[in-house]
């Protein structure tokens, strides 16, 4: 990981108290004024590599800590030559620390671990503290997509939207069975392909965070 140019992996004491180098400043490192689009929890980098490839004028950078899945995704876009790719290894919680107010112009969030413990629901990566999270640097009409198998990470979802007043862009609980898949880009994750296979409908929230910059739980969450 550490011989690819476009994967940058600082420590968490770097990033902790004080901004990356690179926050506000990503363009300058694509060399382009193109919009940047994120991946979080991008696993192998799949859908990162898959959506630069199809839109080459928007620069994707994939998030994840797992420095050992990412690198596959990383390998296969230096084979390629996309220059409108980068990786980001950190742990989502230290994310604002890495991107300026504005300068993301959409989010991807693809199958994400659940955390199907109510003791975990503020790690998953839609609860409020994550939202707030995003709205330091995504754009007031940057869209948030959730794809995911997870029918109690889609409902919860679809709770703390709605609790919050959010404006919802798309939904559907079974994504290839509606008129949203052309949305998806026609990319499969491997383990969205598994399952497909087993039957598991795939479901897709896309939603803004408009203006707000805080967040709170609907009830049912705080029980």
């Amino acid at each position: 990981m550490e011989t690819f140019e476009h994967v940058f992996q600082p420590g968490i004491q770097e990033v902790f108290h004080d901004d990356f180098h690179l926050k506000g400043k990503w363009s300058e490192w694509f060399e382009n004024n193109n919009p940047i689009v994120l991946e979080l929890g991008c696993g192998k980098g799949e859908y990162t590599v898959g959506l630069a490839r199809k839109y080459p004028d928007i620069n994707f950078i994939g998030v994840d800590i797992k420095g050992a899945r990412m690198w596959l995704g990383a390998k296969q876009s230096r084979n390629e030559a996309l220059k409108n790719v980068a990786f980001l290894r950190t742990r989502i919680e230290l994310i604002s620390s890495f991107f300026g107010e504005d300068e993301v112009s959409a989010i991807w969030i693809t199958f994400p671990d659940p955390q199907l413990k109510k003791n975990r629901r503020k790690k998953r990566l839609t609860a409020p503290g994550f939202l707030s999270y995003y709205a330091r640097f995504i754009k007031s009409d940057g869209l948030i997509h959730l794809k995911t198998d997870s029918r109690a990470l889609y409902e919860f979802t679809k709770r703390v939207i709605s609790h919050n007043q959010l404006p919802v862009v798309g939904d559907t609980d079974d994504l290839y069975h509606s008129r949203l898949q052309d949305v998806a880009a026609g990319i499969k994750t491997f383990y969205e392909q598994m399952f497909l296979n087993e039957g598991i409908p795939i479901k897709l929230l896309i939603f803004k965070l408009g203006n707000k910059q805080s967040f709170t739980w609907h009830p049912d969450d705080e029980k």
